[in-house]
């Protein structure tokens, strides 16, 4: 299913709120300032229906110069633009430098709104339409459709709802959900009762409640208690989804629009990153070097310098490598765009495409360095593996396969594979006859199940050690070899992610509770074991006093685990003491005999020829008596 996120663009006062509002019904200015002035400052948010059911989440970005960087952070996980015009004004500089960030950023589906058209004749709407087809020639809206409205009568909102719908329907890509999540933050408050609540549009991955992520670049880790979707509580929720989430751990005084909710240890801080930067084309501006600038991407804001790696300057319409120095830490990843502001006056220059999130200091005018940039900006072999090691998800991939897809030998791709697994990007896992690769999304999305499972399990069965395994293999992972498979448990075992004791798996910090209702039924089956002796019982003859027999079977089946009962037949159970005397007894007798009978057996522990067969029975599966000849008779076995 399609989440798809609409903005708006616009300059100021050219009725963006109000399009959203004839669109939804709703008003998104919520500051007493924003409904004062009559302009929006920050972010505001709300949602509408379209006739297939599909909901369609709009975010209303600030219009005024000064607050443009509000207008970037809203445009993270945009699907769709509308680019807002008044009939009665037609294109002005905000407007041109809403549609650069929109180019920079990378927003490629847009729709050019004429809003008040109800404040103008017929001739001059055309003109101003001839005009703004004349003024986007060249841009990414060279060739968007164009929709006549008025916000306030009502005029061509239905035409629009339309043509939203079938660009929505063609054109607009479905999120990837299967990747690890990311959620830039763009607001932080908190709730009397709830605690912190941060918002914004989740870029990839899903998250599901109870969840535990890490806030970047803060470094503390933080557990999802609620999320809310168009203000309704779920329990997970997806790429392409603007989103409400409830977090605990983390107080509202230590967040900040720019922190960013991703796994545990996914991301990395850095305070330098480089990039492919690009000058606007129609800027009057030329960019030097250590030029200071504000950085915008995601939602963060952050001041640096640049220092150019290939060129003195980079002119208007031009493009040149750089690394940019951050005057606060941040966290990206390869293939994030960026918005670059002169610092004063604050003005868009340019923006770009990062190449590298977590780089070393790196001289300028070096024909290694430059090169190095441009491989990773084309890509190399290294991205190629990565994609079709991801591709292959929990099914991992091996080196023969990879080497037969990319048609290059295992020789070729060894290096570019080392490379990946030295950025923390892929597992390598060698095996006896080859070796096969895990990219970490798909290790991350595994780790996700497999806690949702055990933390439910272990809230249905508080006295069971875990899931087993082999269900786990089944379940997850059942096109992967059983080797394979026990060698990617035993990497979440490494890091403390699972705990595996006896073929069960469990959470690394989970323990059997030592509870009343755990020491009241150990006592019960310990006292009527006891009682019983060597006149064993079936599980089904045990008085249960009363306590459920599901919890009495598992705490049963706990002390067979813990070595204090033993399981002697189908339904039968005995202190494990009596059977280690057994044994021994047996051993005695056949240290002076040759032959054991049921009689014999039957005399020698004072109980019933049915359970004296029982006992044989289950020494013969420990090998101390072996069956020859008649049913009735044993000789010692090898145990």
């Amino acid at each position: 299913m399609k989440h798809i996120i609409i903005g708006t663009a616009g300059h100021i006062d050219h009725g963006k709120t109000t399009l959203i509002k004839a669109l939804t019904g709703r008003n998104t200015d919520r500051l007493k300032e924003e409904q004062k002035r009559g302009i929006t400052i920050e972010l505001g948010f709300t949602w509408f229906d379209m006739k297939d059911g599909t909901r369609c989440g709009i975010i209303d970005v600030p219009g005024h110069e000064k607050f443009v960087g509000n207008m970037v952070s809203g445009v993270v996980g945009m699907d769709l633009v509308l680019m807002v015009v008044a009939a009665d004004e037609g294109i002005m500089p905000q407007t041109r430098e809403h549609l650069d960030i929109l180019e920079l950023l990378g927003i490629e589906k847009t729709i050019l709104v004429m809003n008040k058209c109800d404040l103008v004749e017929e001739e001059w709407l055309e003109m101003v339409e001839e005009e703004t087809r004349d003024t986007l020639a060249g841009t990414i809206m060279e060739n968007a459709p164009i929709v006549r409205v008025s916000s306030v009568t009502g005029q061509g909102i239905e035409e629009l709802k339309e043509l939203i719908l079938k660009m929505v329907k063609d054109e607009v890509k479905e999120r990837d959900v299967n990747s690890i999540p990311r959620l830039p933050i763009d607001r932080v408050f908190s709730i009397s009762g709830f605690g912190t609540v941060v918002t914004g549009t989740l870029i990839s991955g899903t998250i599901t409640k109870s969840d535990v992520l890490e806030m970047y670049p803060i470094g503390k880790e933080c557990k999802i208690r609620g999320i809310q979707v168009h203000e309704k509580d779920q329990e997970k929720c997806e790429a392409g989804q603007r989103v409400a989430i409830n977090i605990s751990n983390i107080k509202k005084e230590e967040i900040h629009r720019g922190c960013v909710i991703a796994p545990v240890g996914s991301m990395k801080t850095t305070d330098r990153i480089d990039v492919k930067v690009t000058v606007l084309r129609d800027s009057n501006r030329i960019l030097t070097n250590r030029e200071r600038l504000h950085l915008y991407t995601g939602t963060s804001e952050v001041l640096c310098r640049a220092v150019l790696l290939d060129a003195e300057e980079i002119g208007p319409g031009e493009s040149g490598l750089a690394q940019l120095i951050l005057e606060e830490e941040i966290v990206v990843k390869r293939g994030d765009r960026f918005v670059v502001r002169f610092y004063s006056p604050m003005e868009t220059i340019g923006g770009g495409i990062v190449l590298e999130p977590n780089p070393k200091k790196k001289k300028r005018f070096r024909d290694d360095v430059i090169e190095e940039l441009h491989r990773k900006e084309s890509g190399s072999l290294a991205d190629v593996c990565e994609f079709h090691i991801r591709e292959a998800g929990e099914n991992l991939i091996t080196l023969a396969e990879l080497a037969k897809i990319m048609a290059h030998s295992k020789e070729e791709l060894e290096p570019y594979l080392q490379e990946l697994a030295d950025a923390g990007t892929i597992y390598i896992l060698p095996m006896r006859k080859d070796t096969y690769y895990w990219h970490k999304d798909s290790f991350y999305l595994l780790q996700q199940s497999i806690t949702r499972d055990l933390q439910h399990y272990h809230k249905t069965y508080p006295y069971r050690y875990g899931i087993k395994k082999a269900e786990f293999h089944t379940v997850y992972m059942k096109k992967v070899k059983l080797n394979v498979f026990d060698e990617c448990m035993r990497l979440f075992t490494e890091q403390e992610i699972f705990h595996i004791r006896e073929e069960y798996v469990s959470m690394p910090d989970f323990a059997i509770p030592h509870d009343e209702t755990w020491q009241r039924i150990t006592e019960l089956l310990t006292d009527t074991m006891e009682k019983a002796g060597f006149e064993l019982l079936r599980f089904s003859e045990f008085d249960l006093k009363g306590n459920p027999e599901p919890v009495v079977l598992d705490i049963l089946q706990l002390m067979v685990l813990e070595g204090t009962a033993v399981r002697i037949g189908d339904d039968i159970y005995t202190m494990k003491h009596f059977m280690d005397t057994a044994r021994e007894k047996i051993e005695a007798h056949f240290a002076q005999n040759d032959l054991l009978t049921f009689v014999q057996v039957k005399e020698m522990f004072g109980t019933s020829r049915k359970c004296a067969k029982i006992i044989t029975e289950y020494m013969d599966t420990l090998k101390v008596t072996k069956k020859v000849g008649a049913e009735t008779e044993r000789v010692a076995g090898r145990g």
